[in-house]
Order: C-alpha cells, then structure tokens, then sequence
C-alpha cells in the first residue's frame, strides 16, 4: 500500500520539476472552461495514456518505444495544429477543406464554443499523454524498474496509474487557480483574445521543445536535481528507511536500501541481506518451479522430478555483476565437494545489460570461469519472478522435500552457507558429509573486496541510472555530442571528454581518443565494456593520477597503462596494493566503437 502512497505523491512533485514545463501549456488552455467537462477528460486522458504507455514500454520491449515514437509525432502534428487555431483562427479558415472542419472542431474544444466537448478534451489528454515524458526521478525509477523484471501485472499499472494521477492531481490545482487568474484578467481588461493567442504560442513552444528532445534532455536533467531531494525524504520516510548515504532508491541501490515488499532489483555495494543459519532451519516456502528459462547449459532442464530426493542450491547471477563474480569461487567449489553427497547447483543467469542476454556470450563467460554446473539461462525473468527475488547474487537452499530452508543476498557469510548445505545434507540422510569448510582459491577479479577501503558506489555510464556526471546537466541523451573533462573533480564525480553518443544503458565513443574520468577512492576500479559493432578490438590507455598505474594495473591493464576490449564484460582495470587513497582514473580508447556501462569497485 505504502508504494501507491509513494507513487501517487512522486507524481504530485512533477508540477515543481521543469521538465513539465513543455506539457503545461497543453493542460492552460482548458483556462476558462468548465473543469468538469474540460479540464477533468484531459487530465485524465493525459494520465491513462500514459500509465498504458509506460507499462507497455516497460513489460513489452522496444518495440513499444518504436510504436510510440510515430504516435507522438502525430500528437505534435495534433496539437500543433490546436495551437495554431488558438494563435491564429483566421489561418484555419484558409486550409483545405478538410483542415477547415478539423480546426474548426479544434477551435471548439479550445473554448470557442459554450458548450465545450469532453469527449474532444479527452482527445487532447490522449495526445498530451503520448507527449508527456515526467521526470524520472527515484521513484518513477522505482516504478519503472520494478516493472520491467517484475513483467506486467495489475500492481504495475496501478502504481503508474497512481503515479499520473499524483500529477493530474497538481495539474488540476494549477488548473483551476489559473481559471480563476484568467477570468479575473477577461473581466477587468478585456485581455481573453490575447491570452488565447498566448496559450496557443505557448503550446506551439512546447511542440517546438519536445520535437527537440528538450523534455527528455536538459529540463529532465534539471527536474531530477530539483525533485530528488524531496523524492528521496518520501521513500525514507513511507518506507522506514533512511535514502540518504546509500544512494537512491533505484535500479543501482544498495540491497540493504531495497524495500522488502518493493519491485526492483539492486546490484550494488557488498550486499548481505541473509537471514542467520540457526540450529534448525525454518521452513521458508517451497522451491518454485525452474521452467522459465529459454535455455539450459552444462545440462538438460530440470524440474521437480529431477531434483527429488536433492539438496538444491540456486544462484541467480550475471557474468558482468561484480559481486556475483566475487560468489563464484566459493559456489564452484561447494559444486565439486558435495556433489557426490547430493547437492545440486542451479545457477539462473539473468542479464542486467542487453548483451548479457546474448546466450553465445553467456557460454564464453561460463567457460572462462570454469562452471560446469547446470545454468538456466533466465532472460525474460521468469525464474526470477518465480523466486520473487530482488538481488544479484542471490542463493536459496532446498531441502531433499523441495522445501526453501535458508537464502542469502549478496556477499559474504560463506561458512553460514556451507554448515546450511552440510545439515540439509545429513538431513537428507547422507552419511559422508564432512565437517571442514572450503578455502576458495579466489584471485584475480574475484578476490574478496576489501570493503573498508571502498568510499565508492557503482556507477552507471548510461543516461537512464547516471548519478554525479559533471556538468550534471550537459548529458545529450541518444545523440552524438562533443563532451569536455573538468580540470578537476569531487570524490565519486566523473566525466566524458570526446565524442559520444549517450544512450539509456550505455555510452559508446563515435571518435578515437574518447576519455572517461572518474575520482575514485578504492583498491580496485571495474568498468564493463564492449568493443564496437563490428567486434574488433578497441585499444586504450589508463592513466592514475595522469601517471601510467605502474603496479597499480588490474589484470585487463599492463603496468605502462595499454589494454584492450575485446569482449562484453567486466573488466579490472587498477588494483592497488596499498596506499588506496582518492585517485583520478582516465581511460582513453584510441580507437571508436567502444562500448561502456558501468563502474564497480572492490
């Protein structure tokens, strides 16, 4: 309940944000129009069309996206042409005969008749609605998120229902207080001419900001920093927890900030959220069934029947998480000990980016780590709706009745989990299990972090989770742009220099010499990348401190600094030995195409 309350109030904080600027226009010129048949059918066209929208394009891939790009061109063609018979009536008596009759309806629903349409009103909400790009700010994040791994429900389309009517809400107010300054200015000064040729200049410059991307680029950069703050004391305070030192409640949270009854899922920080292994495991629920997954590797699919008598542990994982990467070695080697003794591993793979879901990459990944246990490739989240999970890495263990008995997120709390695999064993009658715990042989990018020296979050290049780029408001969402480093920058501040093209998830370099710099305080620095289209590898250099990292390289860099992308993964680019302290990291591809995603650290 508590997530509708917070949804309906993120939508009430839109009419603060600027980027509603482009759509206000639309919602004034109902000034001076009973509200009931006027103001009240747009608004609520505006909200349902987008509460249907959002969700298709959450759920429904991008297909939907692509679709509802022609209908809001034909919106701005629409509404466009209300603005012109609001600014210039005499206009739409020169058209074709066909554009006479429909400006002269236009010119109805505008106010001209007494009587004004509400079926007319709606229409306009409709195409307003398919117009309206709200401020993605923590909690239509939430919102969104939650959906897309969720997939499509009644819960999803209520909460964005509630979402837009929180902001119809806020509209209506400004709404009905304009109605009042307007008539008050009809009637002392005769003005009602001009401000109807002013509303409708008005709309034509909200069709003119949106057909330049300006409601989704600059003014949503500025809506979120407006917002975020207020957005932010909402979900502490509704939730009961505090959204402050550990980022936002949104796609790249830390666990432990995740509401527990929330749709979302979390990939950051050293995540331990696990409930304590005590001398008798509770039963917590049965294993629901494994049948989601589009394809199985290391084995054929298994259900009920092929794990009876079996203790179960499922692992959801993706092979770019970097905590996921940290679990494996211990995951691997509780596969190779107990195996014999009755346990099965199932790792459930589901993607975070869209390459993960490329099952040839998938493969390669598991190869290079050296699983030889089932995987179930879950890349439309099926399995992990099943689970109800939230996090990445997550493990549940079953008992030989197919029963959940114990679950651990995240990191850590690795002799917990195996004394709970040595009982469920002796519980399932095995006779040879042993007392001694593994000592997992983890190097490389899978060496445990050292979390004391971690000051630094993981961060996401793409323009859909991008938190502390400098200049915050310089981002050019799906466009080629020439961007500038700063001189210098703030602890966990980055930035672009080059040639890039910015889209949701990612950040691809159009032109060799493309930088990323980021101020740093860790002892390992990841960055997950991608060569280009064409595959071929994409060179580059890394400077700390703008000095080459010396002993300071990661095992994707040499000591002068030189390295290469060749894959879509994760790759560690500095691991310090000591002395962590604030760093500036560069990058600089020399070659274009490439591909990044999102910063970890360790």
């Amino acid at each position: 309940m508590w997530l509708l309350v917070l949804a309906y109030l993120g939508g009430v904080l839109t009419i603060v944000s600027p980027c509603i600027l482009p759509v206000l226009p639309f919602v004034f010129a109902r000034t001076g129009q009973p509200f009931f048949r006027s103001g009240l059918p747009l608004l609520a066209g505006m909200a349902l069309t987008f509460a249907l929208v959002a969700s298709l394009a959450a759920v429904g891939g991008g297909w939907v996206v692509q679709v509802n790009q022609y209908g809001r061109w034909l919106a701005l063609l629409f509404v466009a042409l209300f603005g012109l018979t609001l600014l210039l009536p005499q206009l739409a008596e020169r058209l074709t005969r066909p554009l006479v009759s429909a400006g002269s309806r236009l010119s109805e629903a505008a106010g001209q008749d007494s009587r004004p349409r509400p079926g007319a009103s709606f229409l306009i909400g409709v195409a307003t609605g398919l117009l309206w790009a709200p401020c993605a700010g923590p909690i239509l994040g939430l919102i969104l998120t939650g959906a897309a791994l969720q997939g499509a429900s009644i819960a999803t389309t209520l909460l964005l229902l509630a979402y837009a009517a929180g902001a119809a809400t806020s509209l209506a107010a400004a709404l009905l207080l304009g109605g009042k300054v307007f008539a008050l200015m009809k009637r002392s000064i005769g003005t009602g001419e001009w401000i109807r040729r002013g509303l409708g200049a008005a709309m034509l410059a909200g069709v003119a900001a949106i057909a330049l991307g300006l409601d989704t680029g600059v003014l949503a950069r500025v809506s979120t920093a407006s917002t975020g703050g207020l957005e932010q004391a909402l979900v502490g305070k509704l939730s009961g927890r505090s959204a402050g030192a550990n980022g936002t409640m949104s796609a790249q949270v830390p666990a432990s900030d995740v509401p527990e009854d929330g749709a979302m899922m979390a990939a950051g920080g050293a995540m331990k959220m696990a409930a304590k292994a005590p001398g008798t495991l509770p039963v917590e629920g049965p294993l629901p069934p494994l049948d989601g997954a589009v394809q199985w590797l290391n084995s054929p699919p298994l259900d009920a029947q092929a794990l009876k008598g079996k203790v179960v542990l499922v692992d959801f994982w993706t092979y770019s998480c970097i905590n996921c990467l940290r679990t494996l070695p211990y995951v691997k080697a509780w596969a190779e000990k107990y195996r014999d003794q009755g346990l099965v591993v199932i790792g459930v793979h589901a993607p975070e980016f869209a390459f993960e879901r490329d099952v040839g990459n998938v493969t390669k990944a598991m190869k290079e780590l050296g699983i030889q246990y089932p995987v179930a490739i879950d890349n439309d989240y099926r399995i992990w709706r099943a689970f109800n999970n939230e996090y990445w890495p997550a493990h549940y263990f079953a008992d030989a009745q197919g029963r959940i008995r114990y679950h651990h997120f995240g990191e850590g709390d690795y002799a917990e989990s195996e004394k709970v695999i040595q009982q469920l064993l002796r519980e399932a009658g095995s006779k040879t299990v042993a007392d001694g715990l593994i000592d997992a042989d983890a190097q490389g990018v899978q060496l445990a972090a050292d979390m004391n020296q971690v000051l630094s979050p993981e961060t996401y290049i793409g323009y859909q989770r991008a938190e502390h780029f400098v200049p915050q408001t310089s981002l050019v969402p799906d466009k080629v742009a020439a961007y500038k480093t700063p001189a210098t920058l703030g602890l966990n501040d980055w930035s672009l220099g080059g040639q890039w093209s910015v889209g949701a998830e990612r950040a691809t370099a159009d032109a060799p010499a493309g930088r990323i710099v980021y101020r740093f305080h860790a002892r390992d620095l990841h960055l997950v990348l991608g060569p280009g289209k064409d595959g071929k590898p994409v060179r580059f250099k890394v400077t700390l401190d703008g000095q080459v990292p010396g002993d300071a390289h990661g095992v994707d860099v040499a000591p002068d600094g030189t390295g290469q992308v060749t894959e879509q993964r994760l790759y560690q680019l500095v691991r310090q030995s000591d002395g962590v302290k604030d760093r500036t990291f560069s990058i600089e591809f020399l070659d274009p195409g490439v591909s990044a995603y999102a910063f970890t650290f360790g």
